[in-house]
């Protein structure tokens, strides 16, 4: 999980040239503070066609000037806007437009299965004793339902059976529409060659809502000195391993602050995760541990 551009904090200088309603300075004297604001609670940006995360957007506005913290909502979306358009490259926009265009291709096309999984449902999703430790929000109660099966290495019950069954039979579905209709899709990463992103057939919504509410609690806990508090952007997918699919995955490191991996595989035999150091050399070649799982 990690941010699509970079921005740049600073305390907003004492001449200001907007009202907090719907005047703005020039888009080259936007600044954003230092230190967020906490207490400010940011509007939800998911219903509106913009070039970054929705998320970004959200958690961005904490670090808004106190002037445009009660502006409407089109001002600060403006402000923003210019903020991140002024710090991200053509060839990044160029990349977000195109991925845009090309995951409403897919959605306009594609009728998914179980429509419920296309809106976050806790009760149903989550199994109790995590949602228990969520709706408490302490570190004692995180710790009580986590093990950590080595530093940095965090293992828990998240997620009911049933709502992993209706996530592989949505992804086979999109498997089978992508076969019949020969649509090319791309590929989880350059890695794999069997699997599919799941918020290019409209499940970000979905996952956005995951990452914010009940991973972005967790990781502000157990990572706080990697972002584990500030994630705003996500790149969830499914990957397959099999005799006739890709047989494993090499050594590699994920290009995000936080990792969260899920099996979701029936009957197989071998599918063992390794992992092997956290983001410094004195830890890069430890040796791995094993840790079994028995759903």
């Amino acid at each position: 999980m990690s941010v699509d551009a970079s921005v740049e904090r600073r305390t907003e200088p004492e001449n200001r040239n907007g009202d907090g309603n719907g005047v703005v300075a020039p888009s080259s004297t936007h600044r954003l503070r230092l230190n967020p604001n906490t207490d400010h609670e940011p509007d939800n940006y998911e219903d509106l066609q913009l070039e970054f995360s929705p998320l970004l957007f959200s958690s961005l506005e904490q670090y808004l000037p106190p002037f445009m913290l009660n502006a409407r909502r089109d001002v600060k979306v403006q402000y923003m806007r210019d903020i991140l358009l002024r710090y991200s490259n053509e060839a990044e926009r160029n990349r977000v437009q195109k991925q845009r265009e090309y995951r409403q291709k897919i959605m306009s096309r594609y009728q998914p299965l179980h429509r419920e999984l296309y809106a976050m449902n806790a009760e149903k999703f989550f199994v109790p004793s995590f949602l228990e430790a969520i709706k408490n929000n302490t570190e004692e109660g995180f710790r009580s339902i986590i093990s950590e099966s080595s530093p940095g290495v965090y293992t828990f019950e998240m997620l009911q059976p049933c709502f992993c069954e209706m996530l592989m039979s949505e992804v086979e579905n999109f498997e089978k529409w992508v076969y019949d209709t020969k649509f090319r899709i791309m590929r989880p990463n350059t890695m794999n060659k069997y699997g599919v992103v799941l918020d290019d057939f409209g499940l970000e919504t979905m996952l956005d809502k995951l990452m914010d509410s009940f991973i972005r609690p967790l990781s502000r806990v157990f990572f706080p000195d990697f972002g584990g508090s500030t994630l705003d952007s996500h790149h969830g997918f499914v990957v397959e391993y099999g005799m006739d699919r890709d047989l494993d995955l090499g050594f590699h490191v994920d290009d995000s602050e936080v990792s969260l991996n899920v099996c979701l595989g029936q009957q197989f035999s071998g599918g063992e995760l390794f992992f092997r150091g956290i983001r410094c050399d004195k830890h890069v070649n430890t040796e791995a541990r094993a840790e079994v799982h028995c759903p």
